[in-house]
């Protein structure tokens, strides 16, 4: 049965990299070849794509609130001893915080040896620009504050991902340590999660066709002319996606585990272009934790609490757009940044980034934030607002990477990790 399902699962990874190509080529088709029309803009772009790519992203999001729940319930309560989940949450929190802080650094050092703001026709620029959303940025004490849920069914309702993880763990503690007493709210829990499970893997049969809809529109709409006049800014924003992931994280991966970097990144890879074309955190988490399980040896009892908080805290593709764009908007409009301006944004970023919701272009809304701490026009994300979703892909991929290297981590650390699973998949 085993072989079955490798084989059912090779199949459906195969399927998703074959939609996703398609879908670009097929966008790129309805944009350069097909001329504007009611049938292609209203009905096809608009209409089928979008109804099917967005229904597709909205049965993904129907299954995150309960599966993220029963995940971290079961998996807290299976690790039972708290001293034990302290520490694998501590060890996840303490990788997820660093590699945001590095990714910064990549991204403000790419930012200073490309200089993507230097030499940059501001008005051509503010003609393309998207007009400016009103984005409101939290502060730091409600950024804290907001950990803790003061209404539990109103944080699953709304979806607010660390207020939910907080609730699960708290309840995951307590069934362990209650034990027998509470065997019939456990099993509730346990059989609840298995009913997730199946669901999400009847959701992800449709996932060919959702992927395929979402890049077909993305590129229907953007072409390649969008992204002319910011070249040197994608370029920047790209390069130090790249750094981050495949030398920031392989190393740590290999320094902490040994294991082969190359064979992670191809048994992952199906994971990272699901999340490139949903361009959601959340969305990916239960294919990244089958994945993990399947074809790392990763335990389900680790993934199930270090991957969704991950999707939650870890937004590493996100500090690194926003390192990029504070180092291109001072050099667009002609700012000064100070050393002290620089650790600002490290700071800043890093903080940013916890709490922030695992969903399309959130960057944008924290970016807020770190532009305001720096003294930075906040009408400069106008700029790149435009060409935000093809990079808001990448760096998903990106951040959903850093989670199952964090993850496989903290496995490896607490003898969770099957090395023969990774060695035969």
């Amino acid at each position: 049965m085993g072989n079955k399902e490798t084989q059912k699962s090779l199949g459906l990874t195969t399927k998703i990299f074959i939609a996703l190509i398609l879908g670009a080529m097929f966008g790129i088709l309805l944009h350069y070849v097909v001329p504007s029309s009611h049938i292609k803009d209203d009905i096809l772009v608009e209409g089928v794509l979008y109804i099917i790519g967005q229904g597709f992203i909205r049965l993904m999001k129907m299954l995150v609130v309960p599966l993220v729940f029963c995940s971290i319930v079961c998996g807290s309560m299976a690790i039972g001893d708290t001293k034990k989940l302290g520490t694998v949450g501590v060890r996840a929190l303490i990788f997820y915080m660093a590699t945001t802080s590095l990714a910064i650094c990549v991204a403000l050092a790419m930012g200073n040896l490309l200089n993507p703001g230097v030499g940059l026709d501001m008005s051509a620029l503010t003609a393309n620009a998207t007009e400016m959303q009103t984005m409101e940025a939290t502060s730091m004490t409600s950024t804290i504050l907001n950990i803790i849920p003061d209404n539990p069914i109103g944080a699953l309702a709304t979806g607010n991902m660390l207020q939910i993880i907080v609730f699960a763990l708290i309840i995951g503690i307590i069934l362990a340590k209650l034990g027998e007493k509470t065997e019939t709210v456990a099993n509730f829990f346990s059989q609840f999660n298995d009913i997730m499970m199946e669901m999400t893997m009847m959701v992800m049969g449709l996932a060919p066709l959702g992927v395929f809809c979402l890049i077909s529109r993305t590129f229907a709409g953007i072409g390649f002319s969008a992204f002319l006049p910011l070249a040197k800014y994608m370029l920047s924003v790209l390069l130090a996606l790249f750094v981050q992931c495949f030398l920031v994280y392989l190393s740590l991966l290999k320094v902490f585990t040994g294991l082969n970097p190359f064979k992670f990144i191809k048994n992952f890879f199906p994971v990272m272009a699901f999340a490139f074309s949903t361009a959601t955190s959340n969305a990916t988490i239960p294919m990244s934790i089958d994945t993990l399980a399947a074809k790392m040896g990763v335990s389900k009892r680790i993934s199930s609490f270090t991957v969704p908080l991950g999707a939650t805290i870890n937004m590493d593709g996100t500090a690194i757009m926003q390192g990029v764009a504070v180092v291109f908007a001072a050099q667009a409009f002609g700012i000064t940044l100070t050393p002290a301006d620089y650790v600002t944004v490290i700071g800043t970023a890093t903080l940013a980034s916890i709490g922030t919701a695992g969903i399309p272009s959130v960057g944008l809304v924290t970016l807020t934030m770190v532009f305001n701490a720096v003294g930075l026009p906040v009408e400069a994300i106008g700029l790149i607002m435009g060409i935000d979703r093809i990079l808001d892909m990448t760096r998903t991929a990106v951040n959903i990477t850093g989670d199952a290297v964090c993850t496989t981590i903290v496995a490896h650390q607490n003898n969770a990790l099957d090395r023969k699973v990774f060695q035969n998949s």
